[in-house]
């Protein structure tokens, strides 16, 4: 079936098989949090080991993002959107059944490769399901709602299947889900062959490319505890430039490139992945430390601070669904984008200001339902941002790139403020201050820093956007 034949009911079961698969991946980043007592208790894991469960999934998700965009440009996205599924899902069966910790950190990288591959495709076939209009941006609302809450479903779901269950469930979970998703997939998801023309991998650029990639997450993951100014970080840091550089150079040269370089020159797609990389910075490392200041500043239980991420999961699903669309369609992609980054600047200063004894409707809800809120509107935005201006031809790639962006953005930002927040407690615990206080400390100093990165993305997006006047088709819609 292509995507010509599919009438508007077949586009929207397409989108929510899409969507589907899309939040198993989400899910297995936060899932495995609240199950790594467990883990380490169960198979013997070593302290400093043990990060790499959730380390192992982000270096490999972070590194085949773009290779996985534009082999489904090459050769078929939903071929490529299955292969992922399936990969993912017999990755999810070795982790379960691992018996020891090497077996489930290799299969946690090729978790992270099949991931990789479906968050790459998945937002290019949304694409096009739904030609830039009214239909897009509304699917684009569904889908940020789904990124954006994934993360926190995944603690709630964490902590009750290790409860009721046991650790092995946060993995074997996802088997009847991914073969839910296959067989959906085959009989309502559009095929489609792929670019046509010259369909030659430029095999030299994606092994520079990706090589940059793995060596800039490892970087950043390990930083923490190797240390910025390390010869291990720093080195790291300065072959995936050099990379990055070589693969600048290569893609200059080749007849058909893995990334041509000319989609930079789409400003709004270019601003979109800055904006992206600032905000995810701000973000990611909002999740790690606010769970872990409702736990060791608050004294809140795993099942309790996953009770307490379902407030913005909540307004996020409230706004998402129905006032970004909205105001999207209403005002263009820049206002709503900036109102929404200055909403969660807002919130994340509120958690900067929280005492140490706070109570959670005063400090925590107040501040966390702006980041829904502001979540819920700027989602839609940069989504539509990075792809509307692109061709179809060139779409998994950019939803690659955008994803990357969000990804590395995502790594910088946590691996930054974690190591800001824990340099400061340090200090204070030094200077004879209680630990709580100390940690109180240290997690006010990094959400600060949050807020005004998520100024800046606001700032960023809202004066150097460009937003169209809007067309008679959005205006039809209504």
């Amino acid at each position: 079936m292509s995507d010509t034949e599919l009438s508007l009911r077949g586009r929207w079961l397409a989108f929510a098989v899409l969507c589907l698969g899309n939040l198993m991946i989400v899910l297995d980043v936060t899932v495995v949090n609240v199950a790594l007592p467990s883990i380490k208790a169960k198979l013997g894991f070593a302290e400093n080991d043990l990060v790499w469960v959730v380390n192992a999934y982000l270096l490999t998700f972070g590194g085949f993002l773009l290779l996985g965009g534009r082999l489904g440009d090459l050769y078929g996205r939903r071929r490529l959107f299955l292969i992922g599924i399936v990969l993912f899902t017999l990755a999810s069966l070795a982790c379960g059944l691992s018996p020891t910790p090497v077996s489930l950190i290799a299969a946690r990288a090729v978790q992270g490769v099949g991931g990789a591959v479906v968050s790459a495709v998945a937002l290019s076939l949304m694409s096009v399901l739904f030609p830039e209009g009214p239909l897009r941006v509304r699917a684009m609302a569904f889908f940020g709602f789904v990124m954006a809450s994934g993360g926190s479903i995944g603690v709630l779901l964490g902590g009750v299947l290790t409860g009721a269950l046991n650790w092995r469930w946060v993995f074997l979970v996802n088997l009847p889900v991914g073969l839910a998703v296959v067989l959906l997939s085959l009989r309502l998801v559009p095929g489609g062959r792929g670019e046509d023309g010259d369909r030659r991998l430029d095999v030299a650029g994606a092994v520079t490319i990706t090589a940059a990639l793995l060596l800039a997450v490892y970087a950043l993951v390990g930083a923490g505890t190797a240390g910025w100014a390390s010869v291990q970080t720093l080195g790291l840091l300065a072959a995936s430039v050099v990379l990055t550089i070589g693969f600048i150079v290569l893609e200059t040269r080749v007849a058909a490139p893995l990334m041509p370089l000319t989609l930079f020159r789409i400003r709004n797609l270019a601003v979109a992945n800055v904006v992206g990389v600032i905000w995810a910075a701000s973000m990611f490392a909002w999740f790690f430390l606010s769970a872990l200041y409702l736990q060791q500043v608050l004294g809140y239980g795993p099942m309790q601070v996953g009770l307490s991420f379902l407030a913005p999961n909540l307004i996020m699903a409230a706004f998402s669904l129905w006032l970004s669309a909205k105001t999207v369609e209403r005002f263009g992609i820049r206002a709503p984008l900036a109102a929404g980054l200055l909403l969660t600047a807002t919130g994340l200063a509120l958690f900067a200001l929280a005492p140490v004894n706070g109570s959670f409707w005063l400090n925590v809800f107040p501040a966390m339902s702006l980041l829904g809120l502001g979540a819920g509107l700027a989602d839609n935005p940069v989504l539509l941002a990075g792809l509307n201006d692109v061709e179809e031809k060139d779409s998994g790639l950019a939803s690659g790139l955008l994803n990357t962006s969000f990804m590395m953005g995502g790594a910088l930002g946590l691996a930054v403020l974690a190591s800001l927040a824990a340099t400061h407690t340090s200090s204070l615990i030094a200077d004879g201050l209680a630990q709580r206080e100390a940690l109180h400390a240290g997690y006010r100093l990094a959400f600060a820093v949050a807020a005004i990165g998520a100024v800046i993305a606001a700032a960023t997006g809202g004066l150097l956007l460009q937003s169209r006047p809007h067309s008679g088709e959005v205006r039809a819609a209504h």
